[in-house]
């Protein structure tokens, strides 16, 4: 939703995308008009956050042109080269900006009003902390109703159970073999065919050569799509129509989103998929009921839709109960 200066609620938007959707999500979730800061960032927000603090150093020119009173009763942003932006508007409000930081900036972060991290991240308590289990996302009841409904002609012909398979990939730490690809195809596939059911697999940009050694070994009922295919991207299609999930477990914000409808979540994460942090964060989410192992067949059983941002927003509707909650309209997502 577009909105004048003086909206409540500002969004710092960087180009990460999981950073976005982190804030994008937690503003939706409040449930107020806000406002989407398309940040540019200049060569000085490569300096740490501890030389940076509470200045705009790390931004451009128009990026500073745009960041004018009055300002938001809360502002939101994701990462470290957003931290000194949020701390540099609570300044230049005085305070009177609820200043949330989602992620670990790394310092400063007594200078927030709220800062938020999972509890994969391990940080030591502080009073303005709060820990979620994952980072909070965009899929939400309204999001994944509206996708059920775009997807439901184009995906209802494949015989249920339907089993979503969600494709990460290779990460800075972290390689995804195509023998990894070769396996995790055989074990959906059979749990697919012994169950009887289908597949709806989803790669990423991440998945990389991968993709074609995975759907090599698809002998199921299937609904494919290999990231850069020009048809629409299915993801959340996949989330709405799936009876149960699997997810790979390289990255935390695809196995917090698996876990947001409901349905069965299986991680699937061999060795040498996963970082220590990751692993603590999958142990979480089945010690919670979220998830599973990958197992070789499929189990039924429910668990709350794990929903960060909304836990998010409580907090902050908690801590900043001046502003108009309940006035005003629910935003549609930008």
């Amino acid at each position: 939703m577009t909105t004048p200066p003086g909206s409540n609620v500002w969004v710092v938007a960087d180009g990460r995308p999981g950073n976005r959707s982190q804030c994008l999500g937690v503003a939706e979730a409040l449930g107020l008009p806000f406002r989407k800061i398309e940040v540019a960032y200049s060569a000085l927000a490569a300096l740490p956050d501890l030389i940076l603090g509470s200045s705009l150093l790390g931004i451009t020119a128009g990026t500073r042109r745009d960041l004018n009173p009055p300002w938001p009763g809360v502002v939101i942003g994701a990462g470290r080269r957003s931290a000194p932006i949020v701390r540099a508007l609570r300044r230049r409000s005085r305070g009177r900006t609820f200043a949330v930081q989602l992620m670990d900036p790394g310092s400063h972060r007594g200078a927030f009003d709220m800062l938020v991290v999972p509890a994969h991240d391990r940080l030591a308590d502080r009073p303005n902390l709060l820990v979620t289990t994952g980072p909070p996302h965009r899929i939400s009841e309204t999001s994944l109703g509206a996708a059920r409904e775009l997807w439901a002609a184009r995906l209802e012909s494949l015989p249920p159970p339907r089993i979503a398979v969600l494709v990460g990939g290779t990460t800075r730490h972290t390689v995804f073999t195509p023998a990894m690809a070769r396996d995790l195809g055989r074990a959906v596939s059979a749990m697919a065919q012994t169950t009887p059911g289908s597949l709806m697999i989803s790669t990423s940009r991440r998945t990389g050569a991968a993709a074609s050694a995975l759907f090599a070994e698809i002998g199921a009922p299937h609904h494919g799509f290999r990231w850069g295919d020009p048809s629409d991207n299915p993801y959340l299609g996949y989330l709405a129509m799936a009876d149960a999930v699997i997810v790979t477990g390289d990255s935390a914000s695809m196995c917090a989103e698996a876990c947001a409808t409901g349905a069965p979540v299986y991680i699937y994460a061999p060795d040498g998929l996963a970082t220590d942090k990751l692993k603590h964060m999958h142990r979480a989410l089945y010690a919670g009921g979220y998830a599973r192992p990958l197992i070789d067949r499929l189990e039924h059983w429910q668990h709350p839709p794990l929903r960060p941002a909304d836990d998010v927003a409580a907090e902050i509707r908690r801590r900043c109960p001046a502003l108009p909650w309940a006035d005003t309209p629910t935003p549609t997502a930008p």
